[in-house]
């Protein structure tokens, strides 16, 4: 009986595809089999795709750019419509363990329109993927000096390694990594509660003052925030590996589909709205330096 040769390449890739973290099921349908975690597990960590520092970005470009008080309307506006489009997605993808891809499938729209799901989704998270990587690059460049485009390739390919293995390991990361993020998320708007309170009433004023809603505007503003919807997909990817509902806990099950689902738009409309804030308070310091270096100027002269 001939010995049967098993190269090296192949036996490392058998080794490889028996390694099921190296995937966690990143696609279609998680059997029960890889269901391992707790609800709560799963739900804080999809509940960490509310983490994403371009709601800051976009919170602060609307405002800017569409006006203050035109960027909250949208902000709420679009916090809306993602709640309640996301919901039946959140709903169905929890309970049938399916991704976008075969969400859309068996919505009905066939393979092209599951097909096109699958290229707006993948759009959209290189996208993002690229903001991330941009802003936590310049931030990176305010305490290191390197570099910026050595800290773009140095950030872009950090995250590699995390998401080769999927959800195993960013389940983890997340579980000591979530509660850090939220005291820096909420520190800086707290420390300017406590030492500079009155921000946060000229802030109101400056919204009051801005006049009333121009629909153009506002039309504008919520264009750009509704990119956003997209981003149940990244939410549902997470939901599938909730365990099965039953009579003992299917309270904390739709307290999980709700908030780490379409509830992520929560924290991201204030997140949003805490980047108008940020903008309002740069763009009053830059006011005040630049109209400081006139009075300066003149006297002077």
């Amino acid at each position: 009986m001939a010995v049967q040769q098993i190269s090296r390449i192949r036996r490392e890739y058998n080794e490889w595809v028996a390694d099921e973290t190296r995937e966690d099921y990143a696609l279609r349908y998680a059997p029960r089999s890889f269901r391992k975690w707790s609800i709560t597990r799963v739900g804080h960590t999809a509940f960490g795709g509310a983490s994403f520092l371009a709601l800051e970005a976009i919170g602060a470009a609307i405002a800017l750019k569409y006006g203050f008080a035109n960027a909250l309307a949208a902000i709420a506006c679009v916090a809306l419509v993602v709640f309640v489009t996301g919901l039946p997605i959140s709903y169905y993808a929890a309970r049938y363990k399916l991704d976008m891809d075969l969400l859309t499938r068996g919505a009905g729209f066939g393979y092209m329109g599951s097909t096109l799901t699958s290229l707006v989704y993948a759009g959209f998270t290189f996208i993002f993927f690229a903001l991330e990587t941009a802003i936590l690059a310049s931030a990176l460049q305010l305490v290191l000096p390197l570099p910026l485009p050595l800290l773009y390739i140095v950030c872009a390919l950090a995250i590699v390694p995390l998401v080769a293995r999927g959800v195993t390991l960013i389940s983890r990361l997340q579980a000591w990594t979530q509660p850090l993020w939220l005291v820096l998320l909420v520190l800086p708007f707290a420390a300017m509660a406590w030492h500079e309170p009155q921000l946060y009433a000229a802030f109101a004023a400056e919204v009051r003052r801005s006049g009333g809603l121009d629909m153009l505007l506002f039309g504008g503003a919520t264009t750009v925030a509704f990119s956003l919807v997209v981003q149940i997909g990244e939410q549902v990817d997470y939901l599938r590996f909730l365990p099965e509902r039953t009579r003992a806990n299917r309270w904390s099950w739709w307290a999980a589909v709700v908030l780490a689902g379409p509830g992520w738009i929560i924290p991201g409309a204030l997140k949003m709205m805490g980047g108008a804030f940020l903008a309002w308070l740069m763009w009053g310091c830059t006011r005040i330096s630049t109209a400081g270096a006139g009075e300066k100027i003149g006297a002077n002269l």
